[in-house]
């Protein structure tokens, strides 16, 4: 029985960057060692088992052979006979298909650490285009390692092409998918997550609805940088540089979808973008089974952004629908990522990104003043159901009014 450190682990050692998850390799062993040892198994698929004390991951040595489609069409095969080699040839990159034993002595017959230094995402074999779902991590790496200089090798990219082409993408879960893109989203530069996606064509299968945006011109007085595309990316990369959740991240991907629908006789302008792009946002939620905090505030900084923009020029009342809409009274922090969201998109602009958004304390304070009002003097005046309701309705709008005069004083 040997043991090998595998993978990220190794990767992430070479590059200088601190090692989180480690991955282990077992050769020349059998489960019912493992189990004399004290491993528990927990492999459904192939043989996985967690250590006795330290709880890590410690995987058979295995191969895989293709069998079916998506990302779960695969048997495998682990046994005592399997070597090293074997195993991480079925990895997805070079620079994961490395080994190293406990005296840190590497394992590397695909030239994972060449390609670290030449800063090249490439694939260890042809069985890459196996795996439809290796498509979206090869563009979360590179969104993780653009800042290291990191792209992703021209026969890579074409295998990916490939793999948008064939169909295989449509076999992906829900799930699985979900998992790569929101992960992907909170690396450190989640706009080339996009940009290789649609480099490969992946874009145009798993969101045409983003993949339309490019190419959409807007009006250069508002944006200079122009492509409706090119626009998103920037206001993803501000999240990013804010370090945004993933909520706002996501909502931020997919807020002006309603501007890929404008027809081109209208272009640059696009009249009613937010309601259009309602259906769109809600269809790509539901493609991906999108975590719920994710799927409202996506919906609601789609249809209310340009209301954040313009909202010095909000009368009180609509000044209240607003803060109805997200029920600010009991979720303030939906209110505020929204505000973070509207900040993204208008710092996400050629020129722009270090203007201030004076908008987002005006939004807070108006929030403020609409929580403020208090309910106990009306029940004590014998409101009560619906009467009640509009009483503090009454209220919260005098409150509004009286705060948009203070701030335009």
């Amino acid at each position: 029985m040997r043991i090998y450190k595998v993978g990220g682990a190794v990767r992430d050692r070479l590059l200088g960057k601190p090692v989180t998850d480690i991955d282990w390799v077992v050769v020349g062993a059998t489960t019912e060692e493992m189990l004399a040892k004290g491993f528990r198994p927990v492999g459904a698929d192939f043989p996985v088992f967690l250590h006795p004390k330290s709880g890590e991951e410690y995987a058979l040595a295995r191969t895989e052979r293709k069998s079916g489609r998506g990302y779960g069409g695969f048997t495998f095969h682990a046994s005592p006979e399997v070597t090293l080699e074997e195993d991480l040839i079925r990895r997805d990159l070079t620079i994961n298909a490395m080994a190293e034993d406990d005296q840190q002595n590497l394992t590397d017959p695909y030239h994972g650490q060449r390609d670290l230094e030449a800063r090249l995402l490439r694939h260890v074999s042809p069985a890459f285009a196996e795996d439809p779902l290796r498509v979206l991590r090869v563009a979360r790496f590179a969104a993780r390692y653009a800042a290291l200089g990191f792209t992703v090798a021209p026969e890579t990219l074409e295998l990916m092409h490939q793999l948008s082409e064939s169909g295989e993408l449509e076999a992906l879960t829900p799930e699985r998918s979900w998992k790569e893109i929101s992960r992907a989203l909170m690396e450190d530069q989640p706009q080339v997550f996009v940009e290789v996606l649609r480099a490969c064509g992946a874009l145009k299968v798993l969101m045409p609805e983003v993949d339309a945006l490019f190419g959409v011109p807007q009006p250069p007085a508002h944006h200079p940088e122009i492509d409706t595309g090119a626009h998103t990316l920037g206001v993803l990369q501000q999240t990013a540089i804010h370090k945004q959740p993933l909520t706002v991240r996501w909502a931020c991907l997919l807020h002006d979808l309603g501007k890929g629908l404008t027809p081109e006789e209208e272009w640059p302008r696009h009249i009613a973008h937010e309601f259009k792009g309602l259906k769109l946002i809600k269809a790509v939620n539901e493609r991906f089974k999108v975590p719920r905090d994710c799927q409202e505030l996506a919906v609601l900084v789609g249809e209310y952004h340009t209301h954040g923009h313009r909202a010095f020029e909000l009368k009180p009342s609509t000044l209240l629908e607003l803060l109805q809409s997200f029920d600010v009274y009991r979720r303030p922090q939906r209110f505020e990522e929204f505000i973070a969201a509207c900040e993204m998109d208008a710092r996400g602009r050629k020129g722009l990104e270090e203007r201030s958004y004076p908008q987002a304390d005006y939004l807070r304070g108006a929030a403020t003043a609409a929580r403020s009002v208090a309910v106990q003097p009306l029940l004590e005046k014998g409101f009560k159901g619906p009467e009640l309701g509009e009483a503090i309705k009454r209220e919260r709008l005098k409150a509004l009014k009286a705060y948009k005069e203070a701030a335009s004083a």
